[in-house]
């Protein structure tokens, strides 16, 4: 029997929580069958005890479950045959060893930060170490229609910026089956697919935006975020909490009709109280699931087998390997879909016409003319008889998002990645495998919500029952979406009054950029050039004679057309003269000697870049860096090697931020 006591928190600045006390009477072995199945979800994601962990708290009875049961599973292996996280630092007496508790404080109430204090005491009372992580919002509180969407980015932010700090490879979130079934209404009220329906992931694999400095280089960071509580209900997660005797707050934000989510949560409350209506519908979202870790596995080894990446960027796709027209619909458009996510580094989801266009395109073999989408140009790989596409930035990407993806990056040194999550993903992709070998795939050709829904009624997934009341929410939420979208976009209209200006990044001796998310660009400082060429100054870290601007900087663009014709009209130059007329970026006038020196380098570097070019497409060049000063003058192309002088030392590598694919995720 279970003794509920309701009362509001004494503290005058938390008027509109609501707190649970509650007390019960399961017995220990109650709660067994939560700890097992918690335990048996990590064995299939590949992790372990051993392993440094964190988890998302909110203070509310979802993440507060997830600690109790990550605490017992940590626990039971403590002084027992498991491993201990190696020591990463000093961990308080009493406190479960590896594993901390990051609470996220919004900053949109004022009762917040007190909210946040009192999470992080109950957390601590479970024997977890818990951090706070405050945001801030620069540009002001977002409006209320990108509120959520706001707080998610940022709250995931946060996390992954305490998890890179502390060395933990692992991050649980506390979702839950309910919070899938709303998400499955929500997407089908937006006519998502079986790829779309499938929910949340399992396991996938975060990046975070910016590339950070280790100590020696600039490295790629990523944690494993995980969801193990999947498999249970809401209803589930005050069981746990009340077995273990912990409280938890209840967010008077989830009970808003503002929010879509809100409402079809209390949409799906209302439906089949005996519980049938729910158990159909996550039988349904199972299958979806199955499908989309079948299809994930078949684009992962399509992209194994028939694309390559170059060091330029671009991508080239084998069409005899890929064999596009025996490729089902749904595994071609998610193999597009990565390669184009790859390729312009803007890792969004490619739908409707989008994908039609180059699913289309690809199987048009020979491919003929070029096609521009999500930000890629695509056209045949030069003397390859169209057997191949190439895929680079389109130039629209370039000219739109070059400031907006483009970043410096600070040499503030971190912990090195962790490398055991490539091992963690490895063992977790061994469980998948030995799965899908035992298991039919029931959507595979079934594209739109509609089809799926069909599909799983023939199958007797769902009954007649379950069927209308999914269509019948579909249809709701799906007017109430297109009037919301219709009402935001007249506001975005209404409040937009101005154009930003377009941002410049410009590049200072001893500082290295990314340059749109693909391109790392270090202009390295030299101590001395002994070459006759140059006057170099070793205080300021370049040559007194070559134009930087005025504050010693150069700006970072994309490579123009006229940018090929510069270098093909220096690699001719045949006196001193010529030099003269060619370069504007002599401020200061040099000796003979120095002129005939520099002429001599200058051919011979435009010679040297113009033979590296020639083997690069030419729709491809365009994506590549290129250092000017503000004048225009062109002073380096790192990519293939062409400089102005050889103080300046400048390096550009394709470093994306996301691998191809996307890294590593499971929807099991």
């Amino acid at each position: 029997m279970l003794l509920f006591s309701c009362r509001p928190f004494p503290s005058p600045c938390l008027p509109i929580r609501r707190l649970l006390r509650c007390r019960c009477t399961y017995s220990p072995t109650s709660s067994a069958p939560y700890h097992e199945s918690f335990a048996r979800r990590m064995a299939l994601a590949g992790i372990h005890p051993h392993h440094r962990i964190a988890v998302g708290v909110s203070g509310g009875p979802d993440s507060m479950a997830l600690c109790v049961l990550a605490a017992a599973w940590k626990k039971a292996v403590e002084g027992g045959s498991g491993r201990k996280s190696e020591d990463k630092g000093s961990v308080s007496p009493g406190f479960v060893e590896g594993l901390l508790g990051v609470v996220v404080d919004h900053g949109l109430r004022l009762e917040s930060a007190e909210e946040a204090q009192l999470v992080r005491a109950r957390v601590h009372g479970m024997g977890v170490m818990c951090e706070i992580a405050t945001c801030e919002w620069p540009n002001g509180r977002p409006n209320l229609w990108h509120l959520q969407e706001a707080a998610r980015e940022i709250r995931y932010q946060k996390l992954l910026d305490i998890c890179i700090k502390q060395q933990i490879g692992v991050l649980l979130i506390a979702h839950h089956s309910d919070d899938q079934a709303e998400l499955f209404v929500l997407r089908l009220s937006r006519n998502s697919g079986v790829l779309g329906l499938a929910g949340t992931a399992f396991v996938s694999q975060l990046f975070a935006p910016n590339l950070k400095y280790d100590g020696h280089n600039f490295c790629r960071y990523g944690i494993l975020l995980v969801r193990p509580m999947l498999e249970f209900s809401k209803n589930d997660m005050y069981k746990i909490c009340q077995g273990s005797n912990h409280l938890w707050v209840e967010d008077p934000t989830n009970n808003s009709m503002q929010y879509a989510r809100n409402r079809i949560r209390a949409s799906l409350r209302c439906l089949s109280p005996d519980g049938a209506f729910q158990s159909e519908l996550q039988k349904l979202i199972y299958a979806c699931r199955l499908t989309r870790v079948c299809v994930s596995n078949a684009c992962n080894m399509a992209i194994k087998q028939s694309v390559t990446t170059t060091e330029y960027g671009y991508a080239v796709i084998d069409l005899e390997k890929l064999d596009p027209q025996n490729v089902d619909d749904l595994c071609l458009s998610q193999y597009l879909a990565c390669v184009l996510q790859f390729v312009s580094q803007r890792h969004r989801p490619i739908r409707g016409r989008a994908a039609r266009l180059f699913m289309d395109y690809i199987r048009n073999t020979p491919c003929k003319g070029a096609l521009t989408v999500a930000g890629c140009y695509l056209c045949a790989f030069p003397r390859s008889k169209s057997t191949k596409i190439l895929v680079c930035c389109s130039a629209d990407l370039m000219e739109s998002f070059s400031g907006e993806m483009s970043y410096k990056c600070s040499y503030e040194e971190q912990p090195p990645p962790v490398p055991e999550i490539d091992h963690v993903a490895l063992e977790a992709r061994l469980y998948s495998n030995q799965f899908l070998q035992c298991s039919s795939i029931p959507f595979l050709s079934h594209k739109s919500s509609t089809d799926v829904l069909n599909r799983a009624k023939d199958l007797n997934i769902i009954g007649d029952f379950s069927l209308g009341k999914l269509l019948n929410l579909q249809t709701e939420e799906h007017q109430k979406f297109i009037t919301t979208t219709e009402h935001k976009h007249e506001e975005q209209y209404l409040e937009k009054t101005s154009f930003p200006d377009v941002k410049v990044l410009c590049l200072w001796p001893g500082e290295t950029c990314h340059f749109m998310s693909r391109f790392l660009i270090t202009w390295n400082t030299l101590e001395a050039v002994p070459n006759g060429i140059c006057s170099y100054d070793s205080q300021k870290g370049i040559c007194q004679h070559c134009a930087v601007n005025q504050d010693g900087s150069l700006a970072v663009r994309h490579m123009f057309d006229t940018d090929w014709l510069f270098l093909a009209e220096v690699s001719r130059i045949h006196s001193v003269e010529e030099n003269q007329n060619v370069s504007k970026v002599s401020s200061v006038k040099l000796k003979d000697d120095e002129l005939l020196k520099h002429s001599n380098y200058l051919q011979l570097s435009a010679t040297k870049a113009l033979e590296a070019l020639r083997s690069i497409p030419a729709s491809a060049r365009r994506t590549l860096p290129v250092l000017t000063n503000s004048q225009g003058d062109i002073l380096s192309i790192p990519s293939i090697g062409f400089r102005w002088c050889p103080s300046l030392s400048i390096k550009a590598v394709f470093h994306p931020r996301v691998p191809l694919g996307g890294g590593y995720t499971s929807y099991l």
